[in-house]
């Protein structure tokens, strides 16, 4: 990797950092709920993208360690997934037992 698209690639990130916390911050609370669906969705795009990863790196007997950063990526995605739903779950939870209790 040359030095040039190292710092491209650092800046890249560290911008695209700046970006999300700016539009995090600007979500109004009703639409965290959306917001974390969606989010949820991209994850499961990313899982299909870690298990194309993983059978590229698997294929042929190959096991060096892009299969094994694979297998960490699928282990990842699948873990932020049933977080995020969890999370997502328990905050419609709490939004319907707000309506039960007559509010």
């Amino acid at each position: 990797m040359t030095p040039e698209l190292l710092i491209g690639s650092i800046t890249l990130f560290v911008l695209s950092i700046f970006l999300g916390f700016e539009l995090i911050t600007k979500v109004p609370a009703t639409l965290h709920t959306p917001l974390m669906s969606g989010a949820n969705a991209i994850s499961g795009i990313s899982i299909v993208g870690a298990l194309l990863g993983a059978n590229v790196a698997y294929d042929g007997g190959n096991t060096d360690l892009s299969g094994i950063l694979a297998f960490i990526a699928v282990v990842l995605a699948m873990i932020n997934v049933v977080g995020g739903f969890a999370v997502t779950n328990r905050m419609l939870n709490m939004i319907a037992g707000k309506k039960n209790r007559g509010a």
